[in-house]
């Protein structure tokens, strides 16, 4: 091999070793600037999940409690165990609301009738701090169940 060539050899992997040296503290510029979006992007998906899953678990809060309603014998009877049924629905399934709202509406009771229930549960966002979300949301759903029609209702 010439001298010429040699040396040319020489100063390339030289030269290789000092843009190695110079980009040695780029990781961590980078990864400093990415990780706070990171973390956003990490709330925000958390506050999705806790949204979709307070909205799941209060339509089935709202369908237990229209049946627990369609199988009472008065309109009285009915409201109560609608909220009864629905607390008790949103307590077991772990979540929390702020404010729960229930209500029935009874102008259909009689047998072959209806009785709607209408479920409404304040979650709270204020927790999931650095995102700018409301504090609290409200999520409602309806539920419709029909009153047998072979049963007696007094």
């Amino acid at each position: 091999m010439s001298p010429v060539r040699t040396a040319t050899r020489l100063r390339s992997a030289e030269q290789r070793r000092r843009l190695r040296r110079d980009e040695s503290g780029s990781v961590t510029a980078e990864l400093v600037l990415v990780t706070p979006l990171l973390i956003l992007l990490l709330l925000f998906v958390v506050a999705l999940g806790r949204l979709a899953s307070a909205r799941i678990d209060v339509n089935g809060a709202a369908s237990e409690a229209a049946r627990a309603a369609s199988i009472a014998r008065d309109p009285a009877t009915a409201t109560s165990m609608a909220r009864q049924t629905a607390s008790a629905a949103l307590s077991g399934d772990g979540v929390t609301c702020a404010a729960l709202n229930v209500t029935t509406d009874t102008a259909a009771f009689a047998p072959d009738g209806e009785v709607a229930v209408t479920v409404t549960c304040t979650v709270d966002l204020a927790d999931l701090a650095g995102l700018r979300l409301p504090a609290s949301t409200a999520i409602s759903s309806r539920a419709v169940s029909v009153i047998d029609t072979y049963r007696a209702t007094s």
